[in-house]
């Protein structure tokens, strides 16, 4: 089981104090978003080198933690086409130096048609999805260059907020260097969510194949909204989930998210637990 954690949800005050508080944890992986991890650090648009890759990829290769994924989340469809042009760079930046890091994957969500993220139909629309599909697009002919995945999140808060539309997504930019990240957290409504497994086994049917990161996080229903939830301590079923990783993606990345102190290594343990009866 290849196990590790979002960079941002550990409280350490620089990299190498990061490092080794997810090496004590016996975690081999970790989603690392620059902004949030090393916000001591300038990372802001046309401030990534070789140098800083190889620093940041050499302190973590040292004590056996991959960086599975470079976390650049941008809304690729801002409505300000100024902002949107500077998130798709910004994107592609890390796209260059992935490699420098000791990674193959970058990733985001797919944004909004506003501009700050939140759940609107608007986002299911068919312009939004052409513009997704536009922006996707650029940003893989740049990860083809690169050797690099584009890493696209699928959530009900975006255009691209079901299975169904993910699998169209794959199919009109129809290059392998667009995979999946998969957060079953995020295709659940107040509406849907007694409909999990459906829900998972659907998308595991439409795109397992092109799954390359699960992320790991949990939910509770508070006045008939979902709300973020520590793992272990929500109503995802875990049994599902796990019994379809080992079963289609073996020793796929899990990245836990939304899970901070004190919980972290109680959710840890449970993963552990429910991996292995899978």
């Amino acid at each position: 089981m290849n196990l590790g954690i979002r960079g941002h949800d550990i409280e350490k005050n620089d990299l190498e104090e990061l490092v080794e508080e997810i090496e004590k944890k016996g975690l081999t992986s970790v989603q690392l978003a620059l902004s949030k991890s090393l916000d001591y650090v300038n990372t802001d648009l046309g401030s990534l080198s070789p140098g800083l890759a190889h620093y940041v990829g050499s302190t973590f290769q040292k004590h056996g933690i991959q960086i599975a994924v470079l976390g650049c989340y941008i809304n690729m469809i801002h409505p300000d086409k100024v902002e949107r042009r500077k998130g798709l760079e910004r994107f592609k930046e890390h796209i260059r130096y992935a490699r420098d890091f000791g990674c193959s994957i970058v990733g985001t969500e797919t944004g909004n048609v506003n501009a700050e993220i939140f759940y609107t139909t608007e986002n299911f629309k068919e312009e939004p999805f052409q513009e997704v599909v536009e922006s996707v697009r650029e940003l893989v002919e740049e990860a083809e260059k690169f050797g690099v995945i584009v890493g696209i999140e699928a959530g009900v808060n975006h255009p691209i907020y079901s299975s169904k539309v993910m699998r169209r997504l794959l199919d009109c930019v129809n290059s392998n260097n667009l995979q999946v990240i998969f957060d079953p957290v995020n295709l659940l409504t107040i509406d849907n969510y007694k409909k999990q497994d459906e829900i998972f086994e659907e998308a595991f049917n439409l795109f397992g194949d092109r799954m390359v990161i699960l992320h790991a996080k949990d939910f509770i229903v508070e006045n008939q909204m979902l709300k973020p939830a520590a793992v272990g301590k929500g109503l995802l079923n875990y049994d599902l989930v796990m019994k379809l990783i080992k079963e289609k993606k073996p020793f796929i990345n899990i990245l836990m998210e939304d899970t901070q102190e004190p919980f972290i290594d109680e959710s840890i343990v449970f993963l552990r637990e429910k991996y292995n009866q899978g």
